[in-house]
């Protein structure tokens, strides 16, 4: 038993120090652990024998099932229609087509059996979040049109879709009639749907309206409601995935206590879960049996990138008459991971007899999608014009915490004022406020130097306090060293009309800038803008 747990804490400090590398490549540091795994297995350094579908099968879907929940409860829910309309078909309809596109090809191109076609073409339908954002966190990469939060969105709720398509296409393998399988695509949606609102509600109403939690254990609470929430929908032949990414969307878009606490554990129980899953992948890979499957591997790969994801994305959202540079980057980070790997295992531990080796081709496919399309990413993103300079990733997640310690005061100016006819340059503030907006005529004006203050303007100010009950829109961008603001004065920058620098925090420090204020490495700089 010790010699077990010596084995988990060594791969847990091998796959940290590995993830310190990944971040340094632009490579998801999932990828690093999947080798890892491989280094460890019988076909690596160490040579130790694992097999064990089944078992892999379990812990990997109880990994997933926390994975699925903290997906649903970081998502954070937008008001914008358009935007959930676009993120929940490509969830849906474009994981159908895509799972679609991928049996023809696989079918009537590589010369697989229609069935197992199939279950290849649905266990890489769906789009892995974890890689995506990892991504786009690490490089602080946020996206125009709202595209990090139709990815959020999409990447989190498309998982439970290619569940169903898994569980129907084993089904069909074990000899059911394909109509049966009708029926339970209903049930596995509805009950996924009932159950996981059904069982937030209940939570929050034991949260909120009783006192039967003490304290320090709502933690706990969450993690049994995860549990309650993914597994009584399974036993009743539902979908658990999906029941479990909706009582997480609802928990995480509702006010409880101690949430941000929440947050850090279950990032953590997250990440967990990611070294585990990936790890597990690659040590019960062969490495031996690739070259048989790599040809068909690399093929599945080219056409699902080039053709099928694209495809699907253009079809799904050809009646939003998105940019061409959104669908571009939407098209390129359809990132196939640790989901559809955890299929294939079940897939592989329902004892299903398989002409073609399922797990080692669809392990390729995450493989290659993680590693070369997913270091690609970050410079498609900016060959296409899509990052927002002007805003920060991490907001798209509830997780993200505000920092900027401004407090907003708004003043009008009458008659007597002394500011009334003078230039915002010749007015004197101790260097802890900024005017951020003037509003003239219902109208507002993105102040400069030499905007004059009229008679009944409403001037908004900006300080360095704590507390505001304002509502204002404030972005951040952060300086890295690549960044083209770095060691620019503010003058020198040539912002938008629309956009004033409000703030900057260096270290942990806030102050409000001027002119001739420079730029330095790792500044984090808060924007006002209309």
């Amino acid at each position: 038993m010790s010699t077990i747990i010596l084995f988990c804490a060594i791969v847990i400090f091998s796959c940290i120090v590995t993830n310190k590398f990944s971040s340094k490549l632009g490579m998801p540091s999932l990828v690093f652990f999947m080798f890892l795994g491989v280094l460890f297995g019988c076909d690596g350094i160490f040579k130790i024998s694992f097999d064990d579908y089944d078992l892999t099968a379990k812990l990997c879907s109880i990994g997933l099932l926390f994975i699925i929940f903290y997906g649903g409860f970081c998502t954070k829910k937008i008001s914008d229609k358009k935007v959930n309309a676009q993120a929940i078909l490509l969830s849906s309809l474009g994981t159908i087509l895509t799972a679609a596109f991928c049996t023809v090809f696989c079918h009537f191109v590589l010369g697989l059996a229609f069935v197992e076609s199939f279950l290849v073409g649905a266990v890489i339908s769906s789009t892995d979040a974890a890689s995506v954002f990892s991504i786009l966190r690490s490089r602080r990469l946020n996206l125009k049109y709202n595209t990090a939060s139709i990815l959020e969105i999409e990447s989190g709720s498309n998982d439970p879709f290619a569940y169903i398509l898994t569980i129907v296409g084993i089904t069909i393998l074990h000899g059911s009639n394909t109509s049966a399988t009708i029926p339970l695509l209903f049930k596995q949606v509805i009950l996924g749907v009932l159950f996981g609102v059904l069982i937030a509600y209940g939570a929050l109403f034991l949260l909120k309206k009783t006192k039967i939690l003490t304290e320090g254990t709502d933690t706990i609470f969450i993690v049994a409601v995860a549990l309650l929430s993914y597994s009584l929908t399974d036993i009743l032949q539902g979908n658990g995935y999906l029941s479990v990414y909706i009582t997480g969307i609802i928990l995480g878009n509702s006010e409880i206590k101690n949430k941000l606490s929440l947050m850090h554990f279950f990032d953590g129980i997250t990440a967990l879960s990611q070294v585990i899953i990936f790890f597990l992948i690659g040590f019960l890979s062969f490495p031996h049996k690739i070259p048989e499957i790599l040809v068909p591997a690399i093929l599945i790969t080219i056409f699902l990138t080039f053709i099928a994801r694209p495809l699907a994305v253009l079809i799904t959202l050809a009646p939003f008459k998105i940019k061409w540079n959104q669908f571009l980057f939407i098209s390129s980070a359809g990132l196939r991971g640790a989901a559809s790997i955890v299929f294939a295992i079940l897939v592989v531990s329902e004892s299903v007899s398989l002409a073609n080796d399922l797990f080692h081709i669809v392990f390729v496919v995450a493989l290659l999608s993680v590693s070369l399309q997913g270091s690609l990413l970050p410079w498609i993103a900016k060959k296409v014009d899509m990052i927002d300079r002007f805003s920060d990733v991490r907001k798209t997640f509830n997780d993200f915490q505000q920092e900027s310690a401004i407090s907003l005061n708004k003043i009008i100016i009458q008659e007597a004022h002394p500011w009334v006819g003078q230039n915002l340059k010749d007015i004197k503030f101790d260097g802890k406020a900024l005017i951020l907006a003037i509003t003239r005529s219902g109208k507002k004006i993105v102040p400069k130097g030499n905007t004059k203050i009229l008679e009944n303007d409403e001037v908004l100010i900006g300080s360095t306090h704590t507390e505001s009950d304002i509502d204002i829109n404030l972005y951040e961008t952060h300086i890295d060293k690549k960044h083209e603001w770095l060691d620019l004065k503010l003058r020198e920058i040539n912002l938008p009309e629309s956009h004033l620098i409000a703030l900057i925090k260096r270290g942990e420090k806030y102050f409000v800038p001027n002119g001739s204020t420079k730029i330095k490495l790792e500044d984090t700089i808060i924007f006002y803008s209309i």
